[in-house]
């Protein structure tokens, strides 16, 4: 299954009978699955299905899509309220018995509110069906090219995300040949701050400074750290591989690769390994950028 991202933008419109239609459909990134639609007044009918195809294509995301439609070759009917009419000229003739007052122009009374009335033409069932089916049938071809955008903003991601993975494996490497590492190194530069510790005070208990030296040895070894990050690459590189919508679960790999480049730089005994975890977790941090994206 191909990788996706979750930026895309569709466009599709079409006509049916007397309806031109318009959809215009975009997302964005989104912790989980968050559809928006704006509907014309009187076209409700279509929001179930829209959302329920736009549930079986994606799984993440924020989705607006926006419908437009217009009516056409349908000529307005236009009615002069006549008792509406028939009480405003009553109220002249009125009002002309007190005071003196040019007559009404007929203009002047058709632009009251109320006098005349503008009413479509009565829409017919069966076009109106029709053109909501072709409304929906629509909004699924958008999605579709919608998906296909995505899934090809995914594949150039998955080459971003490839490329992040080989510069924390690279880093990985350079961590395992540091000369730090070396048993011997971490043993004399032991035996360098015990010498020290016993030149400044005889009142150590050896067995205790022996025990003590032993715990910050293995608290200087980093071999579990980098197994760690060793396996998080390969598993990063599997889900990459499989595609589908894997945003969440790269995103909890990522937070695993941190917390461990946090740990080889608590315990880094050297300034080259200092330096490859500072790097490692620049790197990190742009791979969990990067992921946002993802589905």
């Amino acid at each position: 299954m191909a990788l996706s991202s979750m930026t895309g933008f569709a466009r599709r419109h079409g006509v049916s009978g007397p309806y031109a239609w318009t959809w215009e459909i975009k997302s964005v990134n989104g912790k989980g699955l968050d559809v928006r639609l704006r509907t014309p007044a009187g076209w409700d009918a279509v929001e179930l299905p829209v959302r329920a195809r736009t549930a079986e294509t994606l799984s993440r995301g924020s989705v607006q899509a926006n419908l437009t439609v217009e009516r056409s070759g349908a000529a307005p009917t236009v009615r002069v309220n006549a008792p509406v009419l028939d009480a405003i000229l009553s109220a002249v003739r009125d009002f002309g018995t007190k005071i003196k007052a040019s007559p009404p122009s007929l203009d002047g009374l058709l632009g009251l509110k109320g006098v005349i009335e503008i009413t479509d033409a009565e829409e017919n069932e069966a076009e109106r069906r029709s053109a909501e089916a072709a409304v929906i049938a629509g909004f699924t071809a958008a999605l579709a090219s919608l998906a296909e955008m995505r899934r090809g903003e995914g594949a150039a991601l998955g080459r971003v995300l490839a490329g992040r993975l080989d510069e924390i494996g690279t880093l990985i490497e350079r961590a395992e040949q540091a000369p730090g590492r070396r048993p011997d190194v971490i043993r004399a530069r032991l035996a360098e701050q015990v010498a020290a510790l016993l030149a400044q005070s005889e009142r150590f208990d050896p067995d205790r400074l022996h025990q003590e030296a032993i715990m910050i040895a293995t608290r200087a070894d980093v071999r579990e750290e980098l197994d760690r990050l060793t396996a998080h690459v390969a598993q990063a590189r599997r889900l990459i591989e499989e595609g589908g919508p894997i945003g969440r679960r790269l995103d909890f790999l990522a937070q695993e690769f941190n917390r461990e480049a946090n740990t080889l730089c608590a315990k880094a005994n050297d300034v080259e390994l200092t330096n490859i975890g500072l790097e490692l977790k620049a790197a990190v941090e742009q791979f969990r950028e990067q992921i946002q994206n993802v589905e």
